[in-house]
């Protein structure tokens, strides 16, 4: 059974940092890619950052510059350091994989971690 457990949330002031944790469980880690997602309430869910097993990374222009996705196979976890944070990055952030078996592509979801930043 897939579990994402997200922390490292808070409230933060504009130009502050926060760093996300994301813990895996039940699957083999390293060989799944990883996404950052959030939402804002009556908003749809949006891709921030995304990290492959390769190591190569993708950002959203909204955050690129500010923020930075790594993973640490060895601990089953991915993480992102959010800088320069700013009223806009308010949301609650969500950890992602999909998995693909012969029922097709399973999406398994944390249960987020609520980012607020105050200007």
């Amino acid at each position: 059974q897939v579990q994402l457990v997200e922390s490292g949330g808070g409230l933060v002031q504009l130009g502050e940092s926060l760093r996300l944790s994301c813990i895996a469980s039940g699957l083999a880690f390293g060989a799944y890619v990883m996404h950052w997602f959030r939402q804002v309430p009556g908003k749809q869910r949006d891709l921030v950052a995304t990290i492959r097993p390769d190591g190569t990374k993708y950002y959203e222009d909204p955050v690129k510059g500010r923020f930075s996705v790594s993973r640490d196979n060895a601990k089953n976890a991915v993480y992102l350091q959010m800088n320069r944070l700013k009223p806009e990055d308010t949301a609650v952030y969500y950890c992602n994989t999909n998995e693909f078996n012969d029922r097709g592509r399973v999406t398994y979801w944390g249960q987020g971690t609520q980012v607020t930043v105050s200007s």
